[in-house]
């Protein structure tokens, strides 16, 4: 009886097959590998945030506010934010260009530029584990029509076409498809889950940004105030 199974199928195959089966092993580790680092990344921005944006609001000034958050936030999402709050209330009239822009536009833009940074950086690597979830399973297909198309070949040639012939190459290349999945799926869930922590965290950023917006805008408008009288 002909020896059969996984390691027969991968000892027997072309080069095709081995790069079929290479990718696929590279494509999981690299999910698995950026699954734990992101959601390490989350979980310790999800811990870290709250603690650090009450440590920053609880802060006399904004430069206070900053060290603050500097030594809670070691991810450093929330706090380009408030530092682009710091350079904006700190910075004397603007020059060239920005010279014609409101202190408001000012304000926002910065505030914007910052948030696509964190914005940035949350997403990094989430088109990553969507393309291994969604080109997986089709490379692991492409494995097994190779692998089908070789197996009926040389049962042609060979002219042994009875079932038990059939069966076992046949199901060898049907491994490809099953390795294609286990790589897929993780890759999905890890794609859904950190999408809503990122989801989540980012509504949090556009927050802390709009709080941002009104003290650093209301904390002009005093200065100004006082300067006059």
């Amino acid at each position: 009886m002909a020896s059969t199974g996984v390691l027969h199928y991968l000892e027997t195959g072309d080069v095709v097959t081995h790069a079929v089966a290479w990718l696929l092993l590279a494509m999981s580790v690299a999910s698995w590998c950026f699954l734990i680092a992101k959601g390490w990344m989350l979980t310790r921005t999800r811990r870290e945030a709250p603690r650090a944006q009450a440590a920053f609001w609880q802060s006399h000034n904004l430069s206070d506010g900053v060290v603050a958050m500097r030594a809670l936030e070691r991810q450093r999402i929330f706090t380009p934010l408030a530092v682009a709050a710091l350079h904006v209330a700190q910075a004397g009239q603007a020059d060239a260009m920005l010279a014609e822009v409101a202190l408001d536009e000012r304000i926002l833009r910065s505030l914007r530029q910052a948030l696509h940074v964190s914005q940035r950086r949350l997403e990094f690597g989430q088109v990553l584990l969507a393309s291994i979830g969604s080109t997986a399973p089709f490379v692991g297909l492409l494995g097994t029509v190779w692998g089908i198309y070789h197996a009926l070949g040389n049962i042609a040639v060979g002219g042994q076409a009875a079932i038990e012939n059939v069966a076992g190459p046949v199901g060898e290349a049907l491994i490809m498809t099953a390795f294609g999945l286990v790589v897929a799926i993780p890759a999905v869930l890890a794609y859904n889950i950190l999408g809503r922590i990122v989801r989540q965290i980012s509504e949090d950023l556009d927050g802390f940004a709009h709080d941002l917006h009104v003290y650093v805008g209301a904390a002009h408008v005093d200065a100004g105030a006082q300067r006059r009288l």
